[in-house]
């Protein structure tokens, strides 16, 4: 047999490195350069010969020529050398930098919304492609439901397969020994003790190791603990003494000692932290915060004397530390603490937090006033100072005094200049406000401050005061950012300057912007923001400036008339609708809602209507507005006239439309016949109008010709879903069901995946007693449309037993989360469990989705009526009104009932409400 080495003994492979498998790295040593004492020469030709090794020589030229400096690429640009070492850093440095930076802030502005569209864009691709794992299981837990008790214990039992693991082999390697008795027998007594008691009457414990608890001590401890925390009480408002006589509220005593952070720590743990500030201390009696910290110690152990002797120690240690010397003030009396504050002065005459303390000792004023201007004179240009002795005059004319002097010593301080400008009379504060600006050439608060005066005294929009603010600041590069000035603005309004409110938007709204900027965008998020923050007039201010600047704006005017229809008066609203009339006359809109305004005089409204027709002469909508107030008002031949006139200027459908609902409202069914007749020749493809003929024959109680003019209808319209519903419950009211039946059969083939043709049939099915049916037909429908709120509340309202309906209402809001009607059928579930403060959360949430549907507005009063407060009921009645509700299954039936043709918003609400009682 070869003898062989062993793995230590053998020589190391070729290129081996020590190390390199953990993250060593290489290094040189000296034998690898040669001796130290080779001159330069040696030196080169060593590293040469190093670098031909690694194949670092090419061509013969070394790559790495130790005479080269540093490339330059490299180099610090904050630390300059060469031409620029001696470079200084001007203003105009720094204007060229304010310069650049603007313009790279106004690129990434222009860049956003594309790069916000596409970081969305592709995280919803992202999103698509890559779904969760929860989203791709969703579907099988869903399935999870059919699953029956059965099919779940028959499930066999999955094989056990952490033999295989890490923890498992480690499990394996273990291995257990048989205990001794005398082990277990040991455990067993340590938890055990004795007690005896002594001749000198106390207890004690023996335990099993040998140890002895004196029960004494420990009484004395907890006797001592609860000594402290009644000291602790008695200095608080806990504990009243009245002689020598103590009251103790038991309430409040047992809440502050609950509070109490000596409750919290142990005696030992006080011994604890005793021993080591001590340690502190004496290792480095110069360290102010370590007497600090064990005075107050002391403090929270009960020992305010021994608090005192330390804190007084360490002053004598630490004489030129203001916290310390604070700390002894604050922890004795008042007598000795004037004497600490004087001693503390003394040592630290310049201190000012020290001679405002010791201002705060005194009791009279006089004294007050002697100690701070004994300040004073050791600290003449203490800002704090200065203010509180100005705080403690009494006199105006002798703050003014002490203000002017401060002034003098202290130019550049804001405060002290505004102050004197408010006790100065106004001539005199002019004065001091542009001495102010001579001292102060970059404070933008003093040329608000001169505003505010001029508007005080009656000529803010006299005198230009901010505009030549922003031409000044401008000049002195000191001019603040917009969003600083919008600050200021809605501060001034807080004060009720609005002048100099509207001064500021005025003049600085635009500063930064440019036409390449999207400044309506702008503008119009900036007032958004102000009235979300209460600042209305600072919004009314930034809609001015910007129809200054886009004067025939339609959004821009459109969002000025909300504000004021939101948050103004009447007549600021009819203001702002004057303004935009003139500025946009042919926006129909504008002229409407200015009629609308002036509706209780029906003389202005009138001339506001001819004003409009002037500029709008054949706008069908000023002709239906003329229409409704004529008629609102009880003038119906005026409306009758004017409806003819509007029929041969502008004959639109729904001219010829309002025409004959007119004469229906006004009990002449013949005469709107007759209307209707004639428009059908003229428009045969309005659903609208051929729903009226078969309604105006429904009323007359001529079935047979309501049949033919709903069958006429789907011919001539076969995709309006309002006149396949008219005729399907034309023929389930005449007793034809199998006819209403196949009338929606043939509407669905018309009009597929609709949901509203699907719960009309599925409705048939459920009123003629084929439950089954109609069940079988909502899951055809959900199958189709799973995201129909109207099909989901169909089925759970009515097709499901009562105990599933909370987990059918859990799963299709899961899948149909913004849906309002779905939300009214949750809160009606709720309001059957008696669960009302949920009920009118979700209520509350349907009517945020949407306030345009009225029987959502309907199902919330009635659940008032019964559950809420008549102010709550009154509140819901104002917004109802507000908002001007008009769709809705029930709430567009009742509206338009020619016999409730002329009702308020309010009585409508009350009509459908009691329907939908009836309903239930």
């Amino acid at each position: 047999m070869s003898v062989r080495r062993d793995f230590l003994s053998q020589p190391a492979p070729e290129n081996y490195v020590a190390g390199l498998g953990r993250g060593a790295t290489g290094f040189t040593t000296r034998s690898d350069l040669g001796p130290a004492r080779d001159n330069e020469e040696a030196i080169k030709a060593a590293v040469a010969k190093r670098q031909a090794q690694l194949g670092l020589i090419k061509d013969g030229k070394n790559d790495l020529d130790l005479d080269d400096e540093d490339d330059g690429r490299y180099g610090d640009p904050d630390n300059e050398v060469g031409l620029f070492a001696g470079g200084i850093y001007e203003k105009d440095d720094e204007e060229a930098d304010r310069i650049w930076k603007e313009v790279d802030d106004r690129m990434a502005r222009r860049r956003q919304k594309w790069r916000e569209a596409r970081e969305k864009a592709e995280r919803e691709e992202y999103e698509r492609k890559f779904p969760k794992i929860q989203q791709q299981f969703a579907g099988l837990k869903r399935a999870l439901e059919a699953v029956t008790e059965e099919e779940w214990a028959n499930l066999p039992d999955p094989k056990d397969l952490t033999g295989r693991t890490k923890r498992a082999r480690q499990a394996r390697m273990q291995r257990f020994y048989a205990v001794p008795d005398s082990v277990l027998a040991a455990a067993r007594d340590q938890g055990q003790f004795g007690t005896t008691v002594v001749e000198d009457g106390t207890a004690t414990e023996v335990n099993k190791d040998g140890t002895v608890t004196d029960f004494a001590k420990i009484g004395a401890a907890r006797d001592k603990v609860l000594r402290a925390r009644l000291e602790q009480q008695s200095q608080s408002s806990g504990i009243a003494t009245a002689g020598s006589a103590t009251s103790i509220d038991p309430k409040g005593y047992l809440t502050s000692l609950a509070n109490a952070s000596v409750g919290e720590q142990s005696i030992g743990d006080i011994e604890q932290f005793r021993k080591m500030l001590k340690s502190a201390v004496d290792s480095n009696p110069k360290q102010a915060a370590s007497w600090i910290a064990a005075a107050r110690l002391e403090i929270a152990a009960g020992k305010p004397g021994a608090a005192r002797a330390l804190i007084a120690k360490g002053c004598q240690h630490c004489p030129k530390s203001e916290d310390i010397w604070l700390e002894n003030i604050h922890i004795n009396d008042n007598r000795n603490a004037k004497v600490i504050a004087a001693q503390a002065i003394q040592a630290n005459p310049h201190s000012v937090k020290l001679w405002v303390e010791a201002m705060k000792l005194e009791n009279d004023v006089r004294s007050k006033k002697k100690v701070i201007r004994r300040a004073l004179d050791h600290n003449p240009t203490s800002e704090a100072l200065w203010k509180e002795a100005v705080n403690l005059e009494e006199d105006p004319a002798d703050a003014r005094m002490l203000l002017a002097k401060a002034t003098e010593l202290i130019p550049e301080s804001l405060d002290l200049w505004l102050a004197l400008a408010r006790l100065e009379t106004p001539d005199n504060a002019r004065k001091v406000l542009n001495k102010a600006v001579k001292k102060l050439p970059s404070s933008h608060e003093l040329w608000i401050a001169a505003a505010r005066l001029e508007e005080q005294l009656g000529e803010g929009t006299k005198r230009p005061v901010m505009k030549n603010a922003v031409k000044f600041l401008a000049k002195q590069n000191a001019m603040p950012k917009r969003e600083e000035w919008i600050a200021e603005a809605e501060k001034c309004e807080e004060e009720g300057a609005v002048v100099t409110c509207a001064s500021i938007i005025e003049e600085t709204l635009g500063w930064g912007l440019d036409e390449d900027d999207d400044r309506k965008e702008i503008w119009m998020e900036d007032a958004k923001g102000c009235i979300s923050r209460e600042r209305f007039h600072t919004a009314r201010a930034i809609y001015a400036y910007a129809l200054r600047v886009f004067p025939n704006s339609r959004s821009l005017y459109l969002a000025a008339v909300e504000l004021e229809r939101e948050h103004g008066t009447k007549e600021d609203l009819e203001r702002a609708l004057e303004k935009a009339v003139e500025a946009c006359p042919h926006v129909e809109a504008f002229w409407l809602m200015l009629a609308k305004e002036k509706s209780g005089e029906i003389n202005e409204a009138r001339k506001v209507l001819a004003r409009a027709f002037k500029q709008n002469p054949d706008n069908e909508d000023i002709w239906l507005a003329a229409v409704k107030l004529e008629a609102d008002n009880g003038h119906v031949d005026q409306a009758r006239e004017l409806l003819r006139t509007a029929r041969q200027n502008a004959p639109t459908d729904r001219v010829w439309m309002r025409s004959v609902a007119f004469e229906r409202q006004q009990g002449n069914p013949q005469a709107a016949l007759e209307l209707v007749q004639d428009a059908l020749r003229l428009f045969p493809n309005a659903p609208k109008l051929w729903m009226m003929k078969g309604q105006i024959y429904e009323d007359l109680g001529k079935i047979e010709l309501a049949r033919d003019a709903y069958s006429g209808g789907v011919r001539a319209v076969p995709s309006s879903v309002p006149l396949w519903l008219l005729y399907s419950r034309l023929e389930e009211r005449a007793g034809n069901v199998v006819k209403a039946r196949s009338v929606l059969d043939r509407a669905r083939t018309a009009v597929p995946k609709n949901p509203e043709l699907w719960t009309e049939l599925i409705r048939v099915e459920r009123r003629a007693g084929n439950l089954s049916q109609a069940r079988a037909l909502m899951a055809q429908a959900l199958q189709q449309m799973p995201r129909s709120g109207l099909l989901w509340a169909e089925r759970i309202l009515y097709l499901e037993p009562r105990t599933q309906r909370k987990a059918l209402i859990t799963e299709a809001i899961k899948k149909v989360e913004d849906d309002p009607i779905l939300q009214v059928t949750a809160a009606r579930i709720l309001w059957a469990e008696r669960k009302l403060d949920r009920a009118q959360n979700w209520f509350e949430r349907a009517l945020l989705l949407d306030r345009d549907l009225g029987d959502t507005w309907a199902w919330y009063y009635r659940f008032l009526c019964q559950h809420g407060t008549e102010e709550k009921r009154k509140e819901l009645i104002a917004k109802c009104v507000l908002n001007d509700p008009r769709h809705g299954e029930v709430w567009q039936r009742v509206a338009k009932d020619p016999r409730n043709a002329g009702k308020k918003t309010e009585e409508v609400l009350e009509l459908v409400a009691q329907q939908l009682g009836q309903a239930v």
